[in-house]
């Protein structure tokens, strides 16, 4: 029933927002990248201004990331946080938990000035598992570590975009689409050595699989998991296999994050609500 709630609320924040032209603005990057998200309007003296972060559309939720244009020292993430001149909120090595709403307000002598600046921030993320006939195990990578793997390995790469809120309307409106491509930027679905699989959770509003059985050829073989939004290109993931030296019995891979394109609409709102 809370959860019935909140997407209620969650339509009617955002149907809100429709009706009095309240801008969003959405943002789509790979984790390990850095991202700068803009405070509309911002006064000349970043004292005034606050910045708050919520996963949820509780406001009991909220935890305020910046106060009085100060980082507070309590949040988990304040290292990697930081204030440009136009009181732009920079956030250094994105990773999924930072995905969610972020709200920059301007107040002066306690009283507030102008709209809140709403900034919805999407990571995609992937995840690398690697097993073999002779081992059940399987490890897994973020977008900056190795992963041991060799020929004859079956590995499965699983691309994850990160989002707030159920988002069956919004995929659909917006046409928001994960594909895995090769380096010419084919899509893999059309070759048949490769297992292409999709699929969506409460916390990971796309998921894409990829699996495949590594060969000899595979080694320097790029393999880019992309975003797509109305048929552009937002962000992308690059997978790039590296086998070591033959003689070696290890075999590592390494994964690299291309620079990621951002989406700024400061004119559309989206109603994302599970059902309709």
């Amino acid at each position: 029933m809370a959860d019935k709630c909140d997407l209620c609320l969650l339509g009617l924040i955002i149907l809100s927002s429709l009706l009095t032209g309240t801008s969003g603005v959405y943002v789509f990057i790979s984790s390990g990248e850095n991202v700068s998200l803009s405070c509309n309007e911002a006064l000349s003296d970043c004292k005034s201004t606050t910045w708050t972060y919520s996963n949820s559309f509780r406001r009991s939720g909220r935890v305020e990331l910046i106060t009085g244009g100060i980082k507070n020292k309590d949040t988990e993430r304040h290292e990697r946080l930081s204030l440009e001149s136009d009181c732009s909120l920079n956030i250094k090595n994105v990773t999924v938990e930072d995905s969610g709403l972020y709200i920059c307000s301007q107040y002066v002598n306690r009283e507030k000035q102008g709209p809140d600046a709403n900034v919805f921030l999407n990571v995609l993320h992937v995840l690398v598992y690697s097993s073999s006939s002779s081992s059940s195990s399987s490890s897994s990578s973020s977008s900056s570590s190795q992963t041991e793997i060799s020929p004859g390995r079956s590995v499965t790469l699983s691309c994850q975009l990160y989002t707030l809120y159920p988002c069956d309307f919004w995929v659909s409106f917006d046409r928001l689409k994960l594909l895995w491509v090769n380096q010419a930027g084919v899509d893999l679905k059309t070759d048949s050595r490769y297992q292409i699989l999709s699929s969506s959770d409460q916390d990971r509003c796309i998921i894409i699989t990829l699996t495949t059985t590594l060969l000899n050829e595979d080694d320097n073989r790029e393999w880019r998991c992309q975003l797509t939004r109305r048929d552009q290109l937002e962000t992308s993931v690059r997978y790039t296999v590296k086998y070591s030296d033959p003689a070696d019995t290890a075999s590592e891979t390494e994964v690299s994050v291309t620079a990621g394109s951002l989406y700024r609409d400061p004119t559309v709102e989206y109603l994302c609500i599970d059902g309709i």
